[in-house]
């Protein structure tokens, strides 16, 4: 499997947003309800920060998703510590990229003197969860019944990984 990095440009943005609206309408994997713009994809997906990076994901040349580490809070105290996100787009999910993926973004967060990483998953995402587990995350917290969409209350759960 041919697994390449590119860290996101602004011309990548249409493309990753055309990702994220996929999510927004089909999954609970986001719970933003409605497609976004994108000056708000920008407030969590950074282009050139010295600490939280972003790449789009290609799988044999081919556009498979994007990933990023984004700040976890916008507090200092929480600079040491940082959220991982993945989203594939749907016909290259257990394809074993998302390990592949989030093993990168491990390695970026460590060169980049991050000691947390923090996952924040919808709590019926099965298949984001297992793929944190099989990476070594352990569960840190189960936030029940706060989000609503498809008319459906559902649960978030966070992992976490310490790697520095």
């Amino acid at each position: 499997m041919d697994i390449k990095f590119k860290p996101i440009e602004e011309q990548d943005l249409p493309a990753i947003k055309g990702i994220y609206d996929w999510y927004i309408e089909n999954s609970t994997a986001t719970f933003h309800t409605e497609p976004i713009g994108i000056d708000q994809l920008k407030e969590f997906l950074y282009l050139d920060h010295p600490w939280y990076n972003s790449y789009l994901i290609y799988s044999e040349k081919e556009l498979a998703g994007y990933c990023f580490i984004t700040n976890y809070k916008k507090r200092q105290a929480y600079d040491r510590t940082a959220e991982v996100t993945i989203y594939l787009k749907d016909e290259y999910c257990n394809k074993g990229i998302g390990k592949v993926a989030l093993n990168y973004l491990e390695q970026r967060a460590k060169e980049n003197g991050l000691k947390n990483l923090i996952g924040i998953i919808g709590g019926e995402n099965s298949g984001s969860i297992a793929l944190f587990e099989k990476c070594g995350y352990t569960k840190c917290a189960h936030f029940k019944n706060v989000g609503e969409k498809f008319n459906r209350v559902l649960d978030v759960v966070a992992y976490q990984k310490e790697i520095g």
